[in-house]
């Protein structure tokens, strides 16, 4: 893994846990395997997975987490990456936000390759990580400074802050610190953090994971207002079938690793703005409720549940890396502050 300055690290990986790097619809009622390209994708491809497979080395030699993985995503897309533990979801994710580099294939970003980490892919993950001495208001300026120092005036910084902060209905909350508001609005100060870089992709690692139900249900509709509004192109990490079918136009459904892969490919065509009360009693919802759970717990059952088998544990090497660049970036922005 490649070492970063801090001016690097905020503008290209990491800030306090968010990485600023940005990375359908169902068709007369079909799931496709192994097919990447949705109705809508077809139109332009935004962003392309081409044979993206992955090794990382152990003490017993290579170990292959991912293998030919394809996928073309268009503009404005919401994808969700759903499998069981050790699938290799979120390596998916590290390669398209720049931090891992694939040992064969490639990421493509409107037609130019991602070999490092860039403003234009950010990451929101599960931990919101702010830091606890600055505001609400003062840890989304961290970030925009970093990137638009050169380009926007004091002014036009404190608009774009507020802009941002009012996005995720933190507007009233933007002078507390993180130990003033609860863990819900920390993730939206976190998701503010990440808008705030005007990403082409917002890359999202289970951000909603560790909260209450009730909360992820108000950060769910969040996003999903966010997202119309914006037009982001989304790729979202999650273990929650409900959250996936609710959010998602293709859920992306893994294999197990190791030498995971896109299985099967489910297009989700709901109509928007999409009503989680009224989807409920939807029978198109429930259908795609159960294709998932029916990949999931049928044609992917985890190797761990075999007695024939033992689990499959995802090499500490990987975990490694990803944990020494977060601490690497939080020590520098720590600094910097």
């Amino acid at each position: 893994m490649a070492s970063y300055s801090f001016s690097e690290l905020v503008k290209g990986a990491t800030l306090n846990g968010v990485r600023f790097i940005v990375c359908g619809h169902l068709q007369n009622n079909r799931m496709h395997p192994q097919t990447s390209t949705s109705p809508k994708e077809q139109v332009m491809t935004h962003l392309e997975l081409t044979g993206v497979s992955i090794d990382f080395p152990t003490p017993k030699g290579a170990f292959r987490a991912l293998d030919n993985v394809n996928l073309k995503i268009a503009k404005g897309e919401f994808i969700s990456l759903i499998g069981h533990s050790g699938c290799g979801k979120s390596t998916v994710l590290n390669i398209v936000a720049g931090l891992y580099q694939a040992t064969t294939g490639g990421v493509v970003l409107d037609g130019k390759e991602v070999r490092e980490p860039g403003p234009e892919r950010a990451v929101v993950f599960q931990n919101h990580s702010l830091l606890p001495w600055l505001s609400a208001y003062e840890n989304v300026e961290l970030a925009v400074r970093q990137v638009f120092r050169r380009t926007k005036s004091k002014a036009e910084m404190r608009d774009w802050i507020e802009h941002n902060l009012a996005l995720v209905h933190m507007d009233h909350a933007m002078h507390k610190r993180p130990d003033e508001i609860s863990g819900g609005m920390k993730q939206r100060v976190g998701i503010a953090r990440a808008l705030a870089m005007e990403p082409k992709v917002l890359l999202m690692d289970e951000p909603f994971g560790a909260l209450d139900a009730l909360t992820r249900a108000h950060l769910q509709d969040s996003l999903m207002e966010i997202q119309t509004t914006l037009n982001n192109t989304v790729i979202m990490i999650t273990h929650d079938v409900d959250e996936a079918v609710l959010l998602s136009d293709r859920i992306v459904m893994m294999t197990n690793g190791p030498a995971a892969s896109v299985g099967e490919i489910l297009d989700i065509e709901l109509e928007r703005p999409r009503d989680r009360i009224a989807l409920a009693d939807d029978t198109r919802y429930n259908h795609y409720r159960h294709e998932v759970l029916s990949f999931l717990y049928e044609k992917q059952r985890h190797p761990a549940t075999d007695e024939a088998a033992g689990p499959v544990k995802k090499p500490e090497v990987a975990q490694d890396l990803q944990d020494r660049n977060t601490a690497k970036a939080e020590s520098k922005a720590a600094e910097a502050a």
